[in-house]
């Protein structure tokens, strides 16, 4: 019995490794970086195109840019403002951005409804940096 297990303990020894390395190597051979809608980019281990797909990948604070420019557009700039002083919050290293960020939701605000009702908007989220876009704006 004792040699029995011994032998089973062998192969065990020189099979699960591999098993596990094939597994892990095909789980990762499809990954989807793409929104499901969008169209299929699947990043491959043997791609050639690894390094031109990384090169597109945007900064965090130009992904957030368009998410708040668009809660201005469909909703209003306040809604913007919270969501730009949660992210800051939760994520410090946007904090240099957020006066930039403010900026160009103000002068968007302006864009959208006017100098005037835009700075009614106007809160001390990174500083005063959202009225200095509404002032951009005019």
């Amino acid at each position: 019995m004792n040699q029995a297990a011994r032998r089973i303990g062998r192969t065990l020894a020189l099979v699960l490794p591999v098993v596990l390395v094939l597994s892990g190597t095909l789980a990762v051979t499809r990954v989807p970086w793409a929104a499901p809608n969008a169209e299929s980019q699947v990043l491959t281990a043997s791609s050639d195109t690894a390094s031109t797909q990384a090169k597109a990948a945007r900064a965090p604070h130009e992904v957030l840019r368009d998410r708040l420019l668009t809660q201005l557009q469909e909703k209003n700039p306040s809604v913007a403002l919270t969501d730009l002083q949660t992210a800051v919050n939760g994520r410090p290293s946007l904090a240099r951005h957020c006066a930039d960020l403010a900026r160009a939701l103000g002068r968007a605000a302006v864009a959208k409804y006017g100098p005037k009702q835009a700075q009614n908007y106007s809160r001390p989220v990174c500083d005063t940096s959202f009225a200095s876009g509404v002032a951009q704006g005019r």
